[in-house]
Order: structure tokens, then sequence, then C-alpha cells
């Protein structure tokens, strides 16, 4: 139900390619005060190690100018769904009758109760890996600048993916999977660039990779990106208040700081071999999923009549 509410829109293949075009530039153009930020900058060498690129600004500054670019992504979105696409933007985020506020904050618990009882498990049984890095001032400017703006980037990428993208590949392949592969692997892939990648080498991609899966899957499953927003929100919210390290993509004034040597452990592995799997049933439980096979390998067909009258 959810990827055929694109059969409710204008949904050519030609209108995807220049939406995705009209978001990306979008995303460019909220880009560019950040971009400037970086010229004045002395020590600025576009040829550097990015994780030090990402260290030159104040870290509060830093996190407000990577994150403005996807206030303007967002608007891109809108003027691709609603202009070019013809589409009610609610039906790139939920199949419901309107979007379920509550499971966004079911999403958003459950990765809080994973994430931050591993993190303080980690901070005291490894004291020697972190410092502890709280400066009130500058963690409350953080903490303002993250509750508003990172939802707002997660949730972006989750209309991007599991949203827009999810429908119109599953809608011109006629394929459940090949949408769930195409958009997991697409958004795994726009993370090989993060400086951890260069840090602790390609296999860090099983975790971006694997994320995007299971995000696509909640989504099939859900038939709504509603627990992937809250899910996506809470991981990214939670990681930028915690913990941050010198080579990461976020560089913030958390919590703790991370100086261990970055390694590679089953650190990666374990979200996608068991808290995922484990998270998936639990929601399965809840939500009292079935037919797992046909949402997810099911095929994509086009309906034969499209009764108005039903439209939202």
């Amino acid at each position: 139900m959810f990827i055929k509410q694109a059969y409710k829109a204008q949904h050519e293949f030609w209108r995807y390619l220049i939406g995705s075009v009209v978001i990306f530039i979008a995303s460019l153009i909220g880009q560019v005060p950040f971009m400037v930020a970086l010229f004045v900058n002395k020590d600025f060498n576009p040829f550097g190690d990015e994780a030090v690129i990402l260290g030159l600004l104040e870290p509060n500054l830093n996190l407000f100018l990577l994150m403005i670019s996807f206030v303007f992504a967002l608007v891109g979105i809108y003027v691709a769904v609603h202009f070019i696409h013809s589409q009610k933007f609610k039906d790139i985020i939920t199949s419901r009758f309107k979007i379920d506020w509550g499971r966004v904050l079911v999403g958003f618990i459950a990765v809080a109760l994973v994430l931050v009882p591993l993190t303080l498990y980690d901070y005291y049984a490894n004291p020697a890996d972190y410092i502890w890095n709280f400066k009130p001032d500058k963690f409350v400017i953080l903490l303002m600048i993250a509750v508003i703006l990172i939802p707002i980037q997660t949730t972006v990428e989750e209309l991007v993916f599991r949203g827009y993208l999810m429908q119109g590949f599953g809608i011109f392949s006629g394929s459940r999977f090949i949408a769930l592969l195409a958009t997991s692997l697409i958004f795994g892939l726009l993370h090989i660039a993060n400086p951890e990648i260069a840090k602790m080498g390609y296999i860090v991609m099983v975790s971006y990779i694997g994320t995007g899966f299971f995000l696509g899957i909640l989504t099939l499953m859900d038939e709504g990106i509603e627990l992937a927003m809250g899910f996506h929100a809470g991981n990214n919210l939670l990681i930028a208040l915690l913990v941050t390290a010198d080579y990461t993509a976020l560089q913030t004034h958390s919590l703790l700081k991370s100086i261990a040597d970055p390694k590679v452990g089953m650190e990666v592995f374990i979200p996608v071999l068991v808290i995922y799997p484990l998270i998936l049933l639990i929601f399965s439980r809840l939500y009292k999923w079935s037919n797992w096979k046909e949402k997810l390998f099911g095929k994509v067909t086009s309906p034969s009549l499209v009764d108005k009258s039903t439209e939202i």
C-alpha cells in the first residue's frame, strides 16, 4: 500500500529524475554558508583530510552550518512532491489516514533504550577510552541546535530514501525487494566519504548499508516511515549529545569524547546481526506484522482503478 501510493500522483520516470535534481540542488544551495565559512578559514585546505576539515570550525557552528543544508533539502522535497508529482506530502510518509506521531516516538524510544545503556556500559567498562567533555554553556547551545536541526536532517534522509525513492524504485521495478535493495545501497554508499571510513576501512560500510536495510524493512513492514523517522532521529541526536571523536563526521560538544584508537570490532556487526533483528521482532509483535514474504519480496502492481473518493 505504501509504495502504491505513488500511483495516485504523477509518477512518470522523468518526474523522479527532475525531482531528484531539484532536491540535490536545494541541498547544494544549503551548503553554501558552510563552504563560505571554510574558505575564509586560514587553515582550510580543500585537499586535506576530511576529519581535519570538519574540525576547523567551532563545533556548534560547524553542526549548525552542516544541518542548515537539510532545511533547504526539505524545501526541495516539498517542491518535488507537490509541484512535480502533484502528490500529497503525507503520502511519502505513511499509508495511514494521518501521520502516526506515536510511532515516531516509539522508534525514538527503541534506539534510546539500546544506545544509552550501551554507551554507559562502554564508558564504565573502558574508562581510559573516554574523557569527560561536558562544558555547560557549549552543551546548552549544542542541545538547542541538535534538538531542532538533527531531526530535520534525519527526516529529510527518510523522506528521500524510504519515502520518495522507495516509491519510485518500487513502481518502476515492480518489486518491493528491489526498492529495498536500491535505497539501502544508495543510503549506505552516500556515507562512504565519512571520515570514519578513512580511519577504520570500508568494512564499516556494513553498518551503514545494514542500517539502510533495517530502516527499509521497518518502512515496508509498517507501510510508512514513522518508525524509521523516530529511530533515525534518536540515533543521530543521541550520538551527537553523548559521544564525539576527532575522526567522526559529527564533532560536537558532547558529554563524552572518545580518545581510543579507532578500530573495527564486533560493534560494527552486532547492531546488524543482533540488535536490528531483535527490534524488528519486538515491533512485529507490537504492531502485529504479518505476511513478511509478500511485504518484502512481493510485486508492486499498478491498481486497475484508483477510487478518487478514498484519497485523503
